[in-house]
């Protein structure tokens, strides 16, 4: 398949690297690498792959946990490697399903604030995955303008997500009203 050619072993030295240092022993990874490129070869088609790094770690990330689930006896060096690899097996809590929400919701009250032209291309660019050169023609503007409407708007709203963030530790950090109240005492 041209397309693993292409867009997957480029990414083959960077996988290892890391399925190194997250198992111990360098066949688990050839195994791992192995059953990844067959599942990918066995895709009946690969348009729903928008970042091929991405999903070929993640595949991987999946043929590793499903070998390690399998395996009757597991090497505790192995178990503490799981665990460092952050990876949650269950279910998320209901606490971090509503905080998800949470924050999509005020990514898209960002993204609705941005100005008209910039909203419009950072939707058509990020949200709906069109090309530069398309969106530029439905618009009626340059390239150019549609790569920098697009920055701009990724980084007024990062920008926002971080102020959150830095207000949201000010707050956290600030005594409350009752710890002041005592400490007056």
């Amino acid at each position: 398949m041209a397309w693993i050619g292409r867009e997957i072993l480029p990414h083959e030295a960077d996988l290892r690297a890391w399925l190194r240092r997250a198992f111990a022993t360098a066949g688990d990874v050839d195994d791992i690498v192995q059953e990844t490129y067959c599942r990918l070869a066995g895709l009946s088609h690969v348009d729903h792959i928008g970042e091929p790094r991405a999903y070929l770690f993640q595949a991987a990330r999946s043929v590793a946990l499903e070998q390690l689930r399998r395996a009757r006896v597991v090497r505790i060096d192995t178990v503490t490697e799981i665990d460092a690899l952050n990876v949650e097996l269950d279910e998320p809590s209901p606490e971090r399903i509503a905080g998800g929400r949470r924050e999509l919701e005020r990514v898209r009250r960002l993204i609705a604030a941005l100005p008209d032209r910039c909203r419009r291309i950072f939707e058509m660019r990020k949200i709906e995955g069109l090309p530069q050169r398309e969106i530029a023609r439905r618009m009626g503007v340059t390239e150019n303008v549609v790569e920098n409407e697009s920055v701009r708007g990724l980084r007024a709203i990062l920008a926002a997500l971080a102020e959150g963030e830095i207000e949201g530790t000010a707050a956290a950090r600030r005594p409350s009203t009752h710890d002041r109240t005592r400490k007056r005492r």
